[in-house]
């Protein structure tokens, strides 16, 4: 799919056949999580604006690549978008990290914010937005929506699993914001749950129902 960047890399595809598993703990669940981040962040991250400065090794003075720019933004969508964040910081410590709270309404379905809070000169950064899952995409469209209200205006949205009427909505409302995915699903089911799934990621993540 256009603007749609599956990550198929062996290590990605074996931890998330892991995660879908109804027997795997709550703990291996959250690790997994976290582990699966961190090798989706190196590909969202493939292409950061690079530069060079002077520094000397211990044998002579060289100029070395270093990142160029402000630092990016981490943007999650709560609850379950944390997990994602967990592992991302770990590999980028010095990023700045936006929260967008937002619910689900069970019988429309439609996202419903309850918590905004981001970094300012937002327009100055990368803003990659997190959320473990992409359903019916509303959530997502509605962080976007409200983070390029804010000023962001170079944006990726990552998560885990992605459904096509998800993608479909998704770009449609937002054909300029890459989405980075480990795989695309068949369908949804009546209740807006991707199948086959993983069931509700930020349940299984913290262990709730």
């Amino acid at each position: 799919m256009q603007g749609v960047t599956v990550v198929d890399h062996p290590l990605v595809q074996h931890k998330l056949t892991i995660m879908r598993d109804k027997n795997t703990s709550t703990a291996s669940f959250r690790r997994l999580l976290r582990e699966i981040s961190l090798l989706l962040c190196y590909e969202v991250t493939r292409e950061l604006e690079m530069t060079t400065r002077t520094i000397e090794t211990p044998l002579e003075t060289m100029e070395a690549p270093i990142l160029e720019g402000k630092k990016l933004v981490f943007a999650s969508v709560l609850r379950a978008g944390n997990g994602l964040l967990e592992g991302m910081l770990e590999l980028v410590p010095a990023a700045r990290v936006a929260h967008i709270g937002l619910y689900r309404d069970h019988e429309t379905l439609q996202a419903v914010e309850y918590f905004f809070k981001a970094p300012s000169d937002l327009e100055n950064r990368l803003v990659i937005v997190v959320d473990p899952m992409l359903a019916t995409a509303n959530s997502a469209v509605a962080a976007v929506t409200k983070l390029k209200e804010r000023g962001a205006t170079n944006l990726r949205f990552v998560c885990l699993l992605a459904a096509p009427e998800g993608i479909e909505h998704f770009t449609s409302e937002h054909p300029d914001v890459p989405v980075f995915t480990a795989a695309i699903d068949k369908c949804l089911n009546e209740k807006g749950y991707i199948v086959p799934g993983l069931g509700d990621a930020g349940d299984r993540m913290y262990g709730t129902k």
